[in-house]
């Protein structure tokens, strides 16, 4: 029986703490919180997980936890409120750039792109002969 939590199907050969971790939005400590109040043990395959225990699981991320599409729309609108009010920060967003203090000069190219090579500025004058 495939688990389906917060739409996402976990795969079935995982321990369920890692399994969890496939969900956008938790990561292994919060997996682990998790499993601990549905009283889940965190070893179990999640073929094993009976519906009763999976029904405790997905009780709890859909209470207490923002993940998956609401995750990514509330970080979405945090970005646009920042470029909004004007902040370093939204600068930064702006302008594709480092947002946390990262040096430019030599790294971020995650963030920048490609290396483009810039040449001098002047063409070489042609050798007379």
């Amino acid at each position: 029986m495939a688990a389906r939590i917060a739409g996402i199907n976990l795969k079935l050969n995982k321990s369920v703490w890692i399994g969890l971790t496939d969900i956008f939005g938790i990561g292994r400590q919060t997996s682990l919180k998790i499993l601990a109040s549905a009283k889940v043990d965190p070893q179990t395959k999640v073929s094993a997980l009976t519906t009763n225990d999976i029904e405790r699981i997905r009780s709890i991320v859909e209470t207490q936890y923002k993940v998956e599409g609401d995750l990514k729309v509330k970080i979405i609108q945090d970005i646009k409120r920042l470029k909004e009010i004007g902040s370093y920060r939204g600068l930064r967003h702006t302008r594709n750039l480092p947002v946390r203090g990262q040096r430019t000069k030599t790294n971020a190219r995650t963030k920048r792109g490609k290396k483009m090579t810039v040449g001098s500025g002047r063409k070489k004058s042609a050798e007379k002969t």
